[in-house]
């Protein structure tokens, strides 16, 4: 059976000053598989790989937050502790969306993102 695909976000593009750092630091705390393109570009493949991109550069990164990206992770906490210990910077804490479990981080980009936790099945 066709999945389909109409309408699914496929490839997102990060601004970044720092490739190398920038894909260190996705690859640690969200375990994206990192990869390097036909034309030489780091790109990566997300945890589940449903959502492909890669890292550009000369591009303003995304600090305020317009269109924001979040990221689905088994614990907010325990995420917002590896963003921190890997040079991320929390800008909204766990609790301010309740009862959703979501906080925000800026990467080392200067991007900020989203983080999301499935709430407990009751």
């Amino acid at each position: 059976m066709a999945r389909n695909t109409h309408g699914r976000i496929c490839y997102i593009e990060i601004p970044t000053a720092d490739v190398t750092h920038s894909a260190a630091f996705y690859a640690k705390v969200f375990g994206w598989k990192i990869r390097t393109r036909g034309d030489g570009a780091t790109a990566f493949d997300d945890a589940a790989q449903e959502i492909s991109g890669s890292w550009v550069l000369g591009r303003p990164s995304s600090s305020e937050a317009g269109l924001l990206i979040y990221v689905m992770v088994d614990n907010v906490a325990e995420t917002v502790e590896h963003i921190v210990a890997n040079g991320g910077v929390i800008v909204q804490p766990v609790g301010v969306d309740a009862p959703e479990i979501t906080a925000r981080f800026r990467d080392p980009g200067g991007n900020i993102l989203g983080l999301y936790q499935e709430p407990p099945q009751k």
